[in-house]
């Protein structure tokens, strides 16, 4: 994996991410929101809307992970593989695999393309890597 040098720790390098214009409106007013209650995953999600290239909402994105979209993902340390639908936090219920992208893991999957990897760290400070496997949009 390709590393960088930051403040004299080496970060991993983040993966290309595409989000559409008006998930990127609301995920990062979602992100200045709940900087307060969950700071830290506040900070990464509004770091990945604001590195992530813009396109316009009706543009062809059948392979990213957007806002409703089922993803199929591995990580890397264990080998499981989980299926999810990323949600906005009002409508996560773990019951029915349905997560928050104000969590580590939603907050990571946000604007990755199949056969993207990216490392997040979880909230007891390890780094994890997942990999998408396969997206469907809206849930399907």
């Amino acid at each position: 994996m390709t590393q960088s040098k930051h403040h004299g720790t080496f970060t991993p390098a983040l993966p290309p991410i595409m989000i559409a214009a008006s998930e990127a409106l609301r995920l990062g007013a979602l992100a200045d929101c709940s900087m307060t209650l969950f700071p830290r995953v506040a900070q990464f999600l509004a770091r990945e809307t604001e590195r992530a290239q813009i396109v316009a909402d009706d543009a062809d994105l059948h392979d990213l992970v957007r806002m409703g979209s089922r993803v199929r993902y591995c990580d890397d340390e264990t080998g499981d593989i989980r299926e999810v639908v990323l949600v906005y936090p009002h409508e996560a219920d773990i019951a029915l695999k349905r997560i928050s992208v104000l969590t580590p893991v939603g907050a990571a999957l946000i604007g990755l393309s199949v056969g993207q990897t990216i490392e997040f760290q979880t909230p007891s400070h390890q780094t994890r890597a997942i990999k998408v496997l396969a997206v469907s949009p809206d849930g399907a």
